[in-house]
């Protein structure tokens, strides 16, 4: 008899390549879906150019323009031609800049049950809230599952999630994951697919389900599953996709390896204080804070419902006079059904400020919030400076709890606004399919080129930096020692300033740890042997922006050694030959110090049997034993000096 399996675990299976699925072991799984933000698009597209592969074998393939839509100057319209150009050239579809949030998008218009998406976005997870693999990584992974390799993965466990009962009025699906973060923080999923199940999943619609898997990167997760089920077939029956429809639900025997519940009924509103999406407190606990600016929108909040509910409880209101409201739509649809159905007028009439649809303040591209000011968002992330004002206060909350503390100017329970100001929570139904615009008019098919398309090069464009093979044995210094939960944000910046150079690897290299340390690029510029970064536990978290790991790398960065590592953080450093080490012993870290100079010998050899490495700190005299945990695979893509050699040595 066949052992009962969770969803989690039927996906994975029905696209099991290699490998076995205990937990901890490497995996290679068949991609069937691949999407690309522009921030690392262009990388993307420039790592195909330079390994020589040009051949879209993905059934679905999707660059889309939703990161660096603000054109302040000729780079990011630049970037936009070289991504149609390459989008034609290796047979991707095109979403183009004002069309909409790749995630968002992709749901609306290619996302079905059972099938396996794999993004150059940490929020890809997000399409697990309609039953599928949707799992974010470095763009290097992406280029390779859009041309029909394997993504390998090491097997994740299962944390099954119990939902029960029903939410009550002014409490909402943000919610819901903002108590997982209270309870989990930023680590507390590292290793697992969450997967939520129980009662309480019918009264979630696909929408607050994508909310919720959206954030289950912020615990670290691999990614988020939702069994897929008549309310999946009422959203794509909305979208006019019906037939991509097919049920998925885990066996009635089905095991976790941890369990968790949360009874919706008793859910509050929940808000994450700076700087941490994971810092989660009820939001009783911080009402009166005046407030500056809110916003609403990005892909942890990108649903029609959510628009709505903000211009219902708006309506015959006037925000504060002293708070800017903004609202972000994720999707040129929703754009065109808020229009259509009116709610537009609302928003507008508050004196809400309309943006173009896109990602904007979520990565730090606009709608900086002024100095030392509280700046409430929808949004997923609040890590420093992410907002692009270096002492920013971000909250992040529901859009309840956003609207209402925008009438109010400063942070307010929603609850109150019907027990204060007799404000009725409005009843939302889910619109059918003749209230949703679905025209496509800035998403554009794949054509066949033949490879026969010219790639678009702008100014600001530049190839892949070639590496060396990884080295036998070399003496570095240990230029930067970091705490705790250090995020790609911090270690590579992102806004206005810096986005813009993502296909400029010499000239965004200048910002490598410019958060943490202005002077980081003069010291790795210094050092011509290379040099060493040392940090503490969940190195890496955030985004999946591989420049986190290439731009170092670039600097001559040789190794990282960290208490541990976020998945995507560590994959994308094992991709461009950055060896990342960990602490047999803890303790360990505290005795490292900048400015130490530690000396490797026999990496080759010692990398390839598996053993623990023996490192000498010369500048203390002392000796620390260090673990590396990689695969075969990744044995040989660390002494080849990082996939782009791998693979041009072994095509």
């Amino acid at each position: 008899m066949a052992q009962p399996l969770n969803v989690a675990q039927k996906l994975i299976k029905s696209h099991l390549l290699s490998g076995k699925m205990i937990p901890g072991e490497e995996i290679g799984i068949k991609i069937d879906h691949v999407l690309q933000q522009d921030a690392t698009g262009t990388l993307v597209m420039l790592e195909l150019e330079a390994i020589g592969l040009n051949e879209v074998k993905a059934e679905i393939a999707v660059q889309y323009v939703d990161h660096n839509i603000l054109q302040t100057d000729f780079r990011n319209a630049d970037d936009h031609k070289f991504l149609f150009s390459a989008a034609r050239k290796m047979g991707y579809w095109y979403s183009k800049a004002g069309n909409g949030i790749s995630h968002v998008v992709h749901m609306e218009e290619f996302g079905a049950p059972g099938k396996s998406l794999l993004g150059s976005d940490s929020h890809t997870c997000a399409g697990g809230g309609i039953g599928m693999l949707a799992i974010g990584t470095g763009g290097l992974d992406v280029a390779l599952a859009a041309v029909g390799e394997p993504y390998f993965v090491k097997m994740p466990k299962v944390m099954g999630v119990e939902l029960k009962g029903k939410l009550r009025d002014w409490v909402s699906a943000k919610d819901v994951v903002l108590e997982m973060l209270r309870r989990y923080d930023v680590k507390g999923a590292k290793d697992y697919v969450i997967e939520y199940f129980g009662d309480g999943i019918k009264y979630l619609s696909a929408w607050d389900r994508h909310v919720i898997a959206n954030m289950g990167t912020e615990m670290g997760a691999t990614t988020t599953v939702f069994p897929s089920d008549e309310i999946t077939r009422e959203f794509l029956k909305q979208q006019k996709r019906e037939s991509d429809w097919t049920p998925l639900k885990a066996d009635e025997e089905a095991s976790y390896e941890h369990y968790e519940t949360i009874e919706l009924s008793d859910v509050e509103s929940m808000i994450a204080l700076p700087s941490s999406p994971g810092n989660v407190v009820p939001v009783k606990e911080v009402e009166g804070r005046d407030v500056s600016q809110v916003v609403i929108g990005s892909s942890a909040n990108p649903g029609y419902r959510d628009f709505w509910i903000v211009s219902e409880i708006l309506k015959g209101q006037q925000i504060d006079p002293d708070l800017s409201l903004d609202i972000n739509p994720s999707s040129r649809q929703n754009i065109q059904s808020l229009t259509k159905n009116g709610n537009l007028a609302n928003l507008i009439s508050a004196g809400a400020r309309f943006h173009q649809t896109g990602c904007l303040g979520c990565i730090g591209m606009g709608q900086s919030p002024a100095s030392g000011q509280i700046s409430l968002r929808t949004m997923p992330r609040n890590f420093p400076g992410r907002s692009g004002t270096e002492d920013d206060q971000v909250y992040l909350c529901s859009p309840e709890t956003a609207v209402a503390s925008a009438i109010t100017g400063k942070i307010t329970e929603p609850k109150k606004l019907g027990e204060k100001y007799h404000i009725r929570y409005p009843v939302f139904s889910e619109p059918g399919p003749e209230q949703i615009d679905r025209s496509k008019k800035l998403l554009f098919p794949p054509v066949q080129s033949n490879g026969k398309q010219k790639l678009v090069f702008g100014p600001n464009i530049k190839s892949i930096p070639e590496f060396e093979e990884l080295p036998d044995e070399f003496e570095i210094p240990i230029i930067l020692k970091m705490g705790d939960n250090i995020s790609t944000d911090e270690i590579l910046k992102a806004g206005p300033e810096v986005l813009p150079l993502r296909s400029n690897i010499p000239e965004i290299s200048k910002y490598a740890y410019f958060v943490i340390d202005k002077s980081f690029y003069k010291k790795a510029t210094s050092q011509e042997k290379g040099h060493g970064v040392v940090a503490g536990e969940n190195y890496a978290q955030g985004s999946s922006r591989e420049h986190a790991a290439l731009a170092p790398r670039y600097l001559g960065q040789k190794v990282a050694i960290a208490k541990s590592y976020a998945r995507i953080g560590w994959q994308n450093l094992v991709n461009y030959g950055i060896i990342p080490f960990e602490f047999d012993n803890g303790s360990d870290y505290e005795k490292i110090d900048e400015g130490d100079v530690l000396s490797f010998k026999n990496v080759r050899k010692t990398l390839q049997s598996k053993s623990p490495f023996k490192v000498r700190n010369k500048t203390k005299d002392q000796e620390y034993i260090l673990r590396v945990s990689v695969s075969e695979r990744q044995v040989d893509i660390l002494l080849a000096g990082g996939v782009i050699n791998y693979l041009k040595k072994n095509k």
